[in-house]
């Protein structure tokens, strides 16, 4: 099995103005792919976890523009936590690792851009499924 990589820290540019700082992702500059969809999650109930799950094509994303949270990547052989806090920092994850976001601050919105519109076949669900799929023994 050949190993995927567990991630990479994007800074994204910050202008930086007295009535307030902007940021600016654009896709295939800054992020690298078209984005395709845009989708975010709030009000996470503290003690949930999101994500769960791998991606067998699409890429994203993954910026807290609010609060705070962990995403942990695992390709099965190491994980790797991030703990996300900045509005000007993404996270790239690439195809075939398994995600999960957890550990949510009160107000925390985590924003994600898809290289892929919502296709339910490229989801795995499930982490043995997962394991099996990147032909990964434990």
């Amino acid at each position: 099995m050949m190993e995927k990589d567990l991630g990479r820290l994007i800074n994204l540019p910050k202008i930086i103005d007295p009535r307030g700082n902007l940021t600016v992702a654009e896709g295939s500059r800054e992020i690298p792919f078209d984005i395709a969809r845009v989708y975010w999650t709030y009000d996470v109930p503290s003690g949930e976890s999101r994500g769960g799950h791998a991606h067998k094509e699409c890429e994203e994303v993954i910026i807290a523009v609010s609060g705070s949270f962990d995403v942990t990547l695992d390709n099965g052989k190491e994980k790797t936590t991030f703990h996300m806090n900045h509005p000007y920092q993404a996270l790239y994850v690439g195809t075939g690792i398994w995600r999960t976001l957890e550990d949510f601050s009160s107000g925390a919105v985590c924003l994600v851009l898809a290289s892929h519109l919502f296709e339910e076949e490229d989801y795995i669900r499930e982490y043995n499924d997962y394991l099996n799929w990147i032909g990964c023994s434990r």
